[in-house]
């Protein structure tokens, strides 16, 4: 009998398992896929000695000094500092959308405080924005709004943005300086050597079962163990009785090059709407450190789909947000189950909030057993 098996071996799952063991206590984890990390996965792909994120990229990033030195402590991060272009119309443009963007876009040369009023000509007043569309025109108007995020919108989530959430776009910084970092968080930067060690050493020890399917013996794991840990899809643990959530996946191209260097970036966004992926990856930036050991290039190109088999990333339309409340509902009444991580919970989570979740729910569970 097991204290808590834990299902899936992702950042919620894996930290969970590592800190009860411990405390001392028996837990289990199982895993669907033949690897653990979830979606952080990595490999050193051995040909051209690159690390390669099987998922795309994970940009560690987090304003927490205290979630920075407990990720620190299971393995050493470089300096990397994410920065991006977009490709629009044949022509590239630095983003998140910054002064440079904005007087270039313009072809103008603004100030700060000069591009701060300008932008302000150009947006509309929303006093309640219901949508993403009514808020990214609230924040940079029509013409920056259906240059930079309307068709990239389209292509990445698969619906009108006027569908989609008016707090998604607020992911997406606007700045009338010329900072072009993509993340304002003061701890940035990427574990050398990949994500996968970290989750070596969050498992080590641990008894893991991979390739197992939690729903094909279900009664089974839920008879072997006291407490359930499930990081799983929320419709899914439920068998979709109020319906299915929709999550948006991504389709990953995957190609060596023998280049030093392809784009001279980690990720160019492709905002055209007829341009069939979103963005072109180039993993050896995000580890400079390393990039005078690769031999040639990997490129990746993302096509976002719809896989019900590899959710990514939850829609959050009105419809789901719906449906999701009466999952929660009955998510209350399940006695002995913690449900955790972007899957379980339907959020749009950075790594930094699964890992803080995961901890206070271990906090919070240790303060009554």
């Amino acid at each position: 009998m097991y204290d808590f098996v834990v299902v899936g071996a992702g950042f919620f799952g894996a930290i969970f398992a590592h800190e009860v063991k411990k405390v001392g206590k028996k837990v289990l984890v199982i895993e669907k896929r033949d690897h653990i990390g979830g979606n952080c996965y990595s490999y050193d792909d051995p040909e051209t000695n690159i690390t390669v994120d099987k998922y795309g990229p994970h940009i560690f990033h987090t304003p927490s000094k205290n979630i920075w030195d407990y990720i620190n402590s299971f393995a050493d991060f470089n300096r990397y500092q994410h920065r991006v272009f977009t490709t629009v119309g044949g022509n590239f443009y630095p983003m998140p959308i910054n002064l440079a963007t904005i007087n270039r876009f313009y072809n103008l040369n603004l100030t700060p405080g000069e591009a701060r009023e300008y932008l302000k000509s150009k947006t509309l007043a929303v006093s309640s924005p219901k949508n993403l569309e009514e808020m990214a025109i609230s924040l940079i108007g029509k013409d920056l709004y259906e240059t930079f995020v309307k068709g990239y919108t389209i292509k990445q989530w698969g619906c009108d943005p006027r569908d989609l959430p008016a707090e998604l776009i607020t992911r997406l910084p606007v700045r009338t300086s010329y900072y072009d970092c993509y993340y304002d968080d003061d701890y940035q930067g990427m574990p050398i050597g990949g994500y996968t060690p970290i989750f070596e050493k969050l498992l080590k020890d641990i008894p893991l079962e991979l390739k197992t399917d939690y729903f094909a013996k279900r009664d089974y794991w839920r008879s072997v163990t006291k407490t359930l840990i499930y990081t799983g899809p929320i419709d899914r643990y439920f068998n979709y009785h109020y319906g299915k959530l929709r999550w948006r996946s991504v389709r990953f191209e995957i190609e060596k090059m023998p280049l030093d260097d392809y784009q001279g970036i980690s990720v160019m966004n492709y905002a055209d709407q007829e341009v069939p992926y979103t963005r072109i990856l180039e993993p050896k930036h995000f580890y400079r450190e390393r990039a005078h050991l690769s031999r040639g290039t990997v490129v990746i190109r993302e096509y976002p789909c719809d896989d019900p088999s590899e959710p990514y990333y939850p829609v959050c339309s009105k419809t789901d947000r719906e449906v999701l409340a009466k999952y929660q509902k009955a998510q209350s009444q399940e006695k002995d189950v913690i449900f955790g991580g972007r899957l379980a919970e339907y959020k749009y989570y950075d790594m930094y909030q699964v890992i803080s979740r995961a901890l206070k729910q271990i906090e919070k569970l240790l303060k009554v057993i």
